[in-house]
């Protein structure tokens, strides 16, 4: 073993190496792998990040899984309540893995304006409300305080607010039917807008106005512990489905879960197939880096013939000389991928401060500019797997130093 590599050191910092023929071609190849990692980088960090960040701006909406009473829990609008009399609020401890939940309700209505009308969702929320994601989204003002006396504050989108001509500090009439009842009265409420947000979400923000659920309460007669469902935020999204399952089991009988997924099904089927385009632009640019080792890897077998020759007739077996090349080559990958994991997480790096990239169509991806994401895990397992497969791809090639007679290499010139 120590001799193989000692060779293997001599065949890559050796003088006649960087002047020989090979010499061009290995540094293409190299420069095919650093080039090959940084798109896959790139693809990755930007594949995941998009889905993140869409992930996280239905969630601020909707919490990753809302519980609902039966009779209510597939309408946009709270009808029949639920008790906030449960074992799980308003400390969760049915499961782990929950980091927040709160108690909501929702009501359709109407702003009316002097010039103009929009329909609405008003979502009424309390002081237990995780205003986070919407510190981000906030534009202008600020976000409304609901832990005090009941009050007229609320919190509208941009798209609302330029269509009704609003802005920071203007009231308005918002109208609500009585029991869901258009032959009723409407229930007439004054707000004033405390804070303008802007998700990119069309869909929520040309919709949801924030306001005090007492107000919703008090028009649909409910008392302080009735609430239209609860939205139960998790520690990692991706046990989605079992903490569901696991709620739902945990839950009483007339109670029922629902997780965002399965709400906004077509958004996250949308964001599914961005793992197939991720996965397609790494083979692809693995198939690349490989073909290019290979053929770096053919011509140093055939600049090094002599050496081949006498190797074995010295006594050397093939597979150890071929190990002599496998560990040149992966050499040779590893400068590939030091210097595209340079380029590559200088760039995601710029990217994430100054957020340069922009999207040309940002209502299309809810986002205007381009997010990354990578963790450290992902980013060895990537290394791994592209040097690994790299010198899977050099097995069969360098099969053949099996063919090369001692005798005729030896002469070989």
């Amino acid at each position: 073993m120590n001799l193989e590599l000692y060779i293997a050191k001599r065949l890559i910092g050796g003088r006649e190496h960087k002047s020989s023929i090979s010499a061009p071609i290995i540094k293409i190849a190299i420069a095919a792998i650093a080039i090959g990692l940084l798109m896959m980088l790139v693809a990755l960090a930007t594949g995941v990040g998009l889905r993140h960040k869409i992930r996280e701006k239905v969630a601020a909406f909707n919490g990753h899984i809302q519980i609902y009473n039966y009779d209510n829990n597939v309408s946009q609008v709270s009808v029949i309540p639920v008790s906030k009399d449960q074992d799980f609020y308003p400390d969760f401890t049915l499961t782990d893995g929950v980091r927040h939940i709160q108690a909501v309700a929702t009501k359709a209505g109407i702003i009316r304006t002097e010039d103009t009308f929009e329909g609405i969702i008003d979502k009424g929320v309390g002081p237990d409300y995780d205003w986070s994601a919407f510190q981000d989204f906030l534009v202008a003002g600020r976000l409304p305080d609901f832990s005090g006396e009941l009050g007229t504050e609320a919190l509208i989108s941009r798209i609302l607010a330029e269509r009704l001509q609003l802005g920071v500090d203007s009231t308005f009439n918002a109208y609500f039917l009585k029991d869901e009842d258009p032959s009723r009265v409407p229930n007439r409420r004054r707000f004033t807008i405390t804070g303008i947000y802007e998700s990119g979400f069309e869909e929520f923000d040309g919709t949801y106005v924030f306001t005090d659920i007492r107000h919703i309460q008090r028009m649909n007669g409910w008392d302080e512990n009735q609430v239209g469902n609860f939205e139960i935020f998790l520690d990692d999204f991706d046990q989605i489905g079992p903490k569901s399952a696991e709620i739902y089991s945990k839950t009483l009988s007339n109670l029922d879960t629902q997780t965002i997924q399965n709400k906004y099904y077509p958004i996250f089927e949308w964001i599914g197939l961005f793992d197939f385009n991720i996965a397609l632009i790494i083979g692809i640019m693995i198939l690349v880096g490989g073909i290019n080792m290979i053929t770096a890897l053919l011509v140093l077998i055939l600049e090094r013939t002599p050496m081949i020759g006498i190797l074995k007739a010295l006594g050397a077996n093939n597979w150890s000389i071929r190990k002599v090349f496998l560990y040149n080559a992966a050499y040779l990958i590893g400068i590939g991928l030091l210097w595209g994991n340079v380029l590559g997480l200088g760039l995601l790096a710029l990217q994430h401060k100054y957020r340069f990239l922009k999207f040309p169509n940002p209502e299309e991806y809810y986002i205007d500019y381009i997010p990354v994401y990578m963790d450290l895990p992902t980013l060895l397992l990537l290394n791994a797997g592209v040097l690994l497969l790299c010198l899977l791809m050099l097995l069969l090639p360098s099969h053949i130093i099996t063919r090369i007679s001692p005798v005729r290499a030896i002469q070989f010139k």
